[in-house]
């Protein structure tokens, strides 16, 4: 299959104007496939800056860059204008040092992580392992939404690895960081029957908040309410209390607060905000709101002038 000149043209800009660029699902702050997200952890690890390119948004780019680098799977990462590889190898070469290298940033810390695999879980590990046979290994990633994620894998010597109470469990890079002190349980109980995994560093979850305290914060200056709706919903109905929106640059803005800020997040009825404080909070802001049913409970409860649609 021949590439059209003029996509040819558009993605050779990309690649001239940007010294790193990966082509991905999504954006790094809502990957929309786990193999995007994997490459955005690993960039993210390294700290390096990084333009990035939604496929799901240019359908054209979406199938020229298979073309382009004759490679037929997204992510795709791009330095200097050549092709590193998809998720896995930038996976590898995060792991190695080789990407470290590559870009010209220090090598990563593969410290193991300090964990504690409690009696019970020890048990039910071992157990999993030898039922698997001498070459398996346990292996543990953890999300950027630190969600924790066991699997059965091959026997890597050269992995990043931690041990408790005689269990040896393998993680990568990004997930190495986010497991340090974390404490691995077996339970029985209401929660039902599993591992457990206590993880110090997950960030605090999103607090729901009512309108009528989001109201009275906002008033005492104690509070920044974002309106995540789009502009067109915005028009018919909005409170009248100063607020921030995403509109142009205004995500980025937010986006550069310092963590600690205190936001609220505001909709139609609270699922939109939602997920926008969710995005927040992975992004390591420490204290975020979502306003428990939105503009409608708002129209409700604080101020009847507010249109309701």
């Amino acid at each position: 299959m021949s590439l059209d000149p003029a996509l040819r043209s558009r993605i050779d800009s990309l690649l001239q104007s940007n010294r790193v660029v990966l082509f991905m699902k999504g954006q790094p702050t809502m990957p929309q496939c786990g193999f995007s997200a994997k490459a955005v952890g690993a960039l993210s690890t390294l700290g390096v800056d990084y333009a990035h390119v939604n496929v799901l948004a240019d359908q054209e780019i979406r199938e020229g860059i298979k073309v382009y680098g004759d490679w037929p799977t997204i992510p795709q990462l791009y330095v200097d204008g050549e092709l590193v590889g998809g998720s896995d190898i930038i996976e590898q070469m995060t792991n190695s040092g080789e990407l470290a290298a590559l870009l010209g940033v220090a090598a990563p810390d593969r410290t193991p992580p300090s964990i504690t695999v409690t009696p019970d879980a020890a048990e039910m590990l071992a157990n999993a392992v030898a039922d698997a046979g001498g070459s398996a290994a346990l292996v543990l990633s953890i999300d950027a939404q630190f969600q924790p994620n066991f699997q059965l894998g091959p026997f890597d010597a050269n992995a990043i690895a931690a041990e408790s109470n005689g269990v040896r469990i393998q993680f990568d890079l990004a997930s190495a960081r986010r497991a340090e002190g974390i404490t691995i349980d077996w339970v029985d109980d209401i929660r039902g029957k599993g591992l457990a995994i206590d993880n110090p560093n997950a960030p605090r979850p999103v607090n729901q908040l009512s309108v009528t305290e989001a109201a009275a914060k906002v008033a005492a200056g104690e509070l920044l309410l974002v309106d995540v709706r789009p502009a067109d919903e915005r028009a018919i109905a909005s409170v009248n209390v100063p607020f921030k929106t995403f509109d142009g640059n205004g995500r980025a803005e937010l986006e550069a607060l310092p963590k600690d800020t205190q936001l609220a997040f505001l909709c139609h009825a609270g699922g939109r905000s939602h997920q926008a404080a969710e995005q927040f909070r992975v992004l390591g802001f420490s204290n975020v709101h979502n306003v428990a049913g939105g503009i409608e409970a708002w129209s409700n409860e604080v101020d009847p002038s507010v249109p309701r649609y």
